[in-house]
C-alpha cells in the first residue's frame, strides 16, 4: 500500500498533469481512485464467512469492539473539547488510525506465535475493515452529514462479495487470492489525490500517532483477548493499523466535503502510522509471546512438582 500510495503522491505533486489524457490512462489516475477502492471492498466482503467457531467469534468481537471504543472514545473527546484538532490530529485521522487492524500482519502473526483460535478471531474484526464503520460513528455521533443512500453504497460491494464468498468457496479463494493485486492500484490512484508539501508537515505527527496506535490499542486489545478466555498473542497482534486504512479519509471527504480541507493531511498522517506499526506491533506481539511461554512453561513445571508431591513413588514403582 505504502510504495504506491508515495508514487501516486510523487505524480500529483510533480507532474499533475502526466496521466490527465483521458481514456484508459487517465482511469489509472485519481479519478478512478472510487472504481478501484469498490473491487477491493467487494474482494474483502468475499472473505468474511459465517460458519466461524463460537468461541473465535466471542473473542474476536471482544477485540474488536475494545479497539473500535478506544477509536470511538478518542475521536468524541478530540471532536467535543478540541473542535476536531489536538496536536495537529483530526477527528478523521484518530478515528481511522485506531479503528483498522492490519489483517495481513494479524494473520501472519498469529499463525506463527498464536493457535488456530487465535487466527480464527480475525473474522468478525474484518468488520473493521473499509470506511463504512467510519461513516457509521461520524454519523451517530453528528459529526458528519452522509446521506444514507452512501453509506448503502459503501457496503454493499461488501455485502455482494460476503454472499457470493459464503455461496461458493472457490469464489471465496479466488477473490481472496486476488485482493493483493488491487491494493497498489488503489494506493497509485489516492497517491494522485494527495500533494507532497501535506507529507512534510505531516511525517512527524503520523509517526507520533503510530506509536500512540500501538502503545493505547495494544493494552486494551491485550486486555480484552485475556478476559475472553486469550492468551494475549491476538490482543498485541491486532495493534496496528491497516495499509488500506490509508484510503479511508479520501473515502470519507468523497462522502462528506467538509472532510475535504482535512483529508489529505489525514492520509499522510495514517500511511506513516502503517509503517510504524508495521514495526512496532510484531515487536509487541513477540514481547506478548515470550511472556506466554513462560507461564506455561512456569505452570508446566509446577503441574509437575505437585504431581511428583503428591506420588512420590510412582516413577520408581513403574520403573
Amino acid at each position: 500500500m505504502v510504495v504506491p500510495l508515495f508514487i501516486g503522491m510523487l505524480v500529483n505533486t510533480f507532474f499533475p498533469h502526466l496521466l490527465k489524457i483521458g481514456g484508459f490512462t487517465e482511469a489509472l489516475s485519481g479519478t478512478g481512485y472510487p472504481t478501484v477502492l469498490g473491487m477491493y471492498l467487494f474482494t474483502v466482503g468475499t472473505k468474511m464467512t459465517l460458519n466461524a467457531a463460537p468461541r473465535m467469534l466471542k473473542r474476536g468481537f471482544g477485540i474488536m469492539a475494545a479497539k473500535l471504543a478506544v477509536a470511538m472514545g478518542i475521536a468524541l473527546f478530540v471532536a467535543h473539547f478540541f473542535n476536531g484538532s489536538m496536536l495537529g490530529f483530526s477527528t478523521l485521522a484518530l478515528m481511522v488510525a485506531f479503528s483498522d487492524t492490519n489483517g495481513g500482519m494479524f494473520l501472519a502473526l498469529t499463525s506463527v506465535m498464536g493457535d488456530e483460535d487465535d487466527a480464527g478471531t480475525y473474522v468478525p474484526q474484518s468488520i473493521e475493515t473499509g470506511p463504512f464503520i467510519t461513516m457509521m460513528f461520524l454519523v451517530g455521533a453528528g459529526l458528519a452529514n452522509i446521506p444514507w443512500l452512501t453509506m448503502v453504497s459503501v457496503i454493499a460491494p461488501i455485502a455482494a462479495g460476503a454472499v457470493l464468498g459464503n455461496l461458493d468457496n472457490d469464489l471465496r479463494d479466488f477473490f481472496g487470492k486476488h485482493e493483493p493485486v488491487i491494493v497498489p492500484f488503489m494506493a497509485f490512484t489516492l497517491g494522485q489525490n494527495i500533494n507532497l508539501n501535506s507529507v512534510v508537515s505531516a511525517g512527524p505527527s503520523g509517526i507520533a500517532l503510530g506509536l500512540c496506535v500501538v502503545a493505547i490499542t495494544g493494552l486494551v486489545c491485550i486486555t480484552a483477548d485475556r478476559l475472553l478466555g486469550g492468551s494475549g498473542i491476538a490482543g498485541a497482534a491486532a495493534s496496528s493499523t491497516a495499509g488500506n486504512a490509508a484510503a479511508v479519509p479520501a473515502a470519507i471527504a468523497l462522502a462528506d466535503v467538509s472532510y475535504a480541507s482535512v483529508a489529505s493531511v489525514a492520509t499522510v498522517q495514517v500511511a506513516a502510522s502503517v509503517i510504524v506499526t508495521a514495526v512496532l506491533t510484531p515487536v509487541l506481539t513477540s514481547w506478548m509471546f515470550r511472556r506466554v511461554q513462560k507461564r506455561r512453561q512456569l505452570a508446566a513445571a509446577m503441574a509437575t512438582a505437585t504431581a511428583d508431591d503428591l506420588h512420590p513413588n510412582i516413577p520408581h514403582a513403574v520403573a
